[in-house]
């Protein structure tokens, strides 16, 4: 069906590319009045029109973001072709899709933010409230020469206004559906007239969010949001040259998280036992939150920067510092029910004894006893994750990440045909990332990501690191016009980055609960890295390493005519390899592989029976590097009132960084793997079309095609498509502002985003071994292992259709909108988290239908 709605969404853009470009020869380049505005870009860190980039560059003017309802992250990436963004886990937890290019989760972003010309590369900094929004520019394809590491599968620039002499002050105040409410002000001038300018500015947003706890009598409790914002600005023209920008953020946020449901996928088991909900299409679930622990996630953010303009003879001279503190924890329900090791406290026994028939979501369902349903048929019972019983365990999340960051560059300023810019940038990151799995005992949960026994909330499993890294770059770029139709480019860049991990788990501490040296005696270390096993001293090393990479990129463009030009350029994306928490291969080795083959109580290797290789985790991950060729054309045509643009594209990844999620006996894992070799074939088509002063019409395809060609990590997984990579996404958009009378306008948007079927993980099609095999072997008899076999074609987010719609009316200085997000109240999943050796997935539901109305004032 994708293909179906890709080939009709093409051939209809196609049809009326021509059919406009014929008007537009019919028209002899007269100037229409519905014209398109020449929009300026700095997607190469120089001010140009979109026109002239030799790069494919979406770019949202302050009148679409404010139409459109911009204000968040996520708002603006559905706006844009082949860009997806997933918004789940946690408020600091945001990966970003360009063309095929994922962020990995516990690694860092794909691509480089900019805010008002400052590089940010805190994970956590981009999904944040946005005011008084200037443009958005996203650039797509590695931009590695021009921004350096992480810039591997383009760019997002945001740019904000700037006070001025002009006394400016706005407030927006809107009332949505699930008690949701969003309050945002500023407030801007003059403290010196022509030299020293403020703005202030404040938001507020609050939401019990779309979902509900049945166990806790309908609480909103599950996906709730409460965050406020204040910044801070001053502008000090010093001189006629030099200008001086500082910026301050302090922010909050107090909210839900881990708003997932387990599903299983388990096709022998549910045709043996009858039981079709143990292999579940995820796009068929219907979720049911009955959670006991209510989840939070904070976050407390602190930023400062100052950005420096000096004007020189024939040249600028710009820098910048940038101070970022980003603290982010969560707790919520745990995910051990399933595997048992909390069996034996009498708090589990007793909530499941109170509980016995509680109606779960089938497969799942609550006996007399929290044993495992193949071991005590009579009384067992069969938990997954997120029960309302205490046998979860509570989970722990903290990521902190302080960065200073310093850039210098020297850049021509004439209008000769030869253009030039040098420069240097230095980084240091100092970040701490820790999980833990802590005893629930059924009252108020004490925070605290490690508590030793006998606490009620003693820890039973825990990894806990010091991040640092150091980095090093030196960068140039040369533009040169060859004549006056074509241009070439060269940028150049080189990054040199140190990182380290120290481990912070406390060697000495100790468990009741998990049997990591499997001799019977339930005492072992928090860590499995620190078992007797494979580490006699009980000591986790520190751990560094140097990654370092020249990331060129190759650009030309030729000028067709005065309205249209064709581009192609080649570049190169880099982001460092790093470090996983200390004790992720041991915990791989021994509960997951060596379980499921050959080390476990049976000593059956079933992965080995199946023919199937078990994952290869590390310690440690490598870089990712991408090579990326794009050829393609911008035109405006029919008289200014249509802009065309399209652009095909191959990319090659090499060692792609990809998240991995393991539970099991152990507690939870995240850990990140790589992906030796993909490929990536797209193509992108857009249209913007203003017919008249009042009507703007918008069109945007991306396609794409990839394919996995090499993977240590899993081979089995060879042939597959990338993670986290629509097949395609459409954009549709309708725009109108109409006049009623002299002062009042009516305003009316539709936005449509269509986007293709979704893999979440290399793990696609075929059968997998799972935890289950041996459990299933142990509990029902020799034979009976089969029943634990894993298939994820069920795993797969079906393509899905989003439809938002605002209306309103509008004077000089005030406007009231109604909206409606989700119009249609389309089902979709925002996120799918296979665990293939547990032999289930972690399914995160979309956004429901929302009403609202917003009210705005401007003077």
């Amino acid at each position: 069906m994708q293909r179906q709605i890709l080939t009709s969404s093409i051939a209809i853009a196609l049809g009326a590319f021509g059919l406009w470009h014929g008007e537009a020869r019919a028209q002899s380049g007269q100037q229409a009045a519905g014209a398109i505005e020449e929009i300026i870009v700095t997607a190469r860190r120089r001010e140009e029109s979109l026109q002239d980039v030799p790069g494919t560059v979406t770019a949202l003017s302050s009148e679409t973001l404010e139409r459109a309802g911009v204000q968040r992250a996520d708002d603006f990436i559905s706006l844009t072709p082949g860009v997806s963004m997933v918004d789940a886990a946690e408020v600091g937890d945001t990966q970003v899709n360009i063309r095929g290019i994922n962020g990995a989760r516990d690694a860092e972003n794909s691509f480089a933010f900019i805010l008002d010309g400052v590089l940010y590369t805190n994970p956590a900094a981009f999904n944040r409230e946005y005011t008084n929004l200037r443009q958005i520019e996203v650039f797509k394809g590695p931009q590695g020469a021009i921004y350096g590491r992480n810039a591997a599968a383009g760019a997002i620039i945001v740019t904000t206004t700037t006070p001025g002499n002009e006394r400016e002050s706005n407030a927006t105040l809107s009332v949505a559906g699930d008690s949701t409410y969003l309050a945002k002000a500023s407030f801007s001038g003059p403290l010196i007239e022509d030299e020293l300018y403020f703005r202030l500015s404040a938001d507020w947003r609050d939401s019990d969010g779309y979902y509900r706890n049945q166990f806790q009598d309908g609480a909103a409790i599950v996906d709730t949001y409460e965050g406020w914002n204040v910044h801070g600005r001053l502008v000090w023209e010093a001189s006629d040259t030099l200008t001086i920008d500082s910026k301050v953020r302090v922010g909050s946020v107090n909210a839900s998280s881990i708003t997932f449901n387990s599903t299983f996928a388990l096709p022998v088991f549910a045709a043996g036992l009858n039981n079709p909900q143990a292999y579940q299409d995820v796009n068929d679930f219907d979720f049911q939150f009955d959670a006991n622990i209510v989840s939070d996630n904070d976050q407390d953010a602190f930023e400062f920067s100052t950005k420096i303009d000096q004007q020189l003879d024939g040249m600028s001279l710009t820098g910048w510092f940038l101070y970022s503190d980003i603290e982010n924890d969560l707790m919520s329900d745990g995910t051990s029910a399933a595997f048992g090791f909390y069996n034996s406290d009498p708090m589990c026994q007793q909530t499941v004894a109170e509980l016995t028939g509680y109606p779960l979501l089938p497969p799942q369902f609550i006996g007399n006893s929290p044993v495992g349903v193949i071991f005590d048929p009579v009384n067992g019972s069969f938990l997954g994750a997120y029960t309302p019983t205490t046998c979860d365990g509570i989970q722990e999340q903290l990521r902190n990440q302080k960065d200073l960051s310093v850039e210098l560059r020297l850049a021509s300023d004439t209008d000769a045909r030869l253009q030039w810019m040098i420069g240097a940038y230095y980084l240091d990151i100092d970040r701490q990332v820790g999980v833990s799995l802590n005893r629930d005992s059924g009252a108020l949960p004490i925070r605290g990501l490690f508590q030793p026994e006998p606490g009620p909330n003693s820890t039973a499993s825990l990894v806990h690191d010091q991040f640092d890294s150091e980095v090093f770059a030196l960068f140039g770029q040369l533009q040169y016009d060859v004549t006056d139709t074509v241009e070439l480019a060269l940028a150049l860049r080189y990054d040199n980055e140190k990182r380290k991990v120290s481990s912070l788990v406390p060697f000495d501490a100790r468990q009741s609960f998990i049997d990591l040296n499997f001799d019977g005696v339930f005492n072992d270390p928090v860590n499995p890295a620190l078992s007797s096993l494979i580490n006699p001293d009980g000591i986790i090393p520190d751990q560094s390493e140097t990654f370092s990479e020249l990331q060129p990129k190759l650009s030309a463009r030729w000028d067709v005519t005065e309205s249209t030009s064709i581009f192609g350029s080649y570049g190169v994306g880099f982001k460092a390899g790093g470090f996983n928490n200390s004790g992720s291969a041991a915990t791989v080795n021994i509960f997951i592989n060596g379980f499921i083959n050959c080390g476990n109580p049976l000593g059956i290797c079933f992965a080995d029976q199946l023919g199937v290789t078990l994952p290869v985790i590390s310690d440690e991950y490598d870089k990712e590097t991408s090579d990326a060729f794009e050829l393609g054309f911008n035109s405006v045509v029919a008289g200014g009132q249509l802009r065309l643009s399209g652009a095909a594209y191959y990319t090659e990844v090499t060692d792609m960084q990809f998240f991995e999620f393991f539970v099991g006996t152990f507690g939870l894992l995240r850990v990140v793997s790589n992906i030796d070799k993909v490929e990536i074939t797209g193509l992108e088509l857009a249209a913007d079309w203003a017919p008249t002063e009042n009507w703007r019409f918008y069109a945007g395809a991306n396609w794409l095609d990839s394919e996995i060609k090499q993977s240590t990590t899993r081979p089995d997984t060879v042939g597959n498509e990338a993670p986290y990579t629509p097949e395609y996404t459409i954009n549709l958009a309708a725009d109108m502002n109409y006049p009623i009378t002299d002062s009042l306008n009516l305003i009316a948007r539709a936005d449509a985003r269509f986007v293709g079927k979704t893999w979440f993980h290399t793990v696609q099609e075929g059968q997998r071994p799972t935890i289950f095999m041996p459990l299933f072997e142990l509990g029902f008899g020799p034979g009976a292992g089969g029943l634990g076999i894993a298939e994820y074609d069920v795993a797969r987010r079906d393509e899905f259709a989003i439809v938002d719609l605002r209306v309103g009316i509008g004077g000089d200085n005030w406007s009231v909108t109604g909206f409606v997000t989700n119009l249609t109240d389309e089902h979709y999943l925002e996120e799918v988290i296979p665990a293939p050796e547990f032999g289930g997935n972690f399914d995160h539901p979309g956004a429901e239908r929302r009403y609202g109305v917003e009210f705005s004032i401007r003077y």
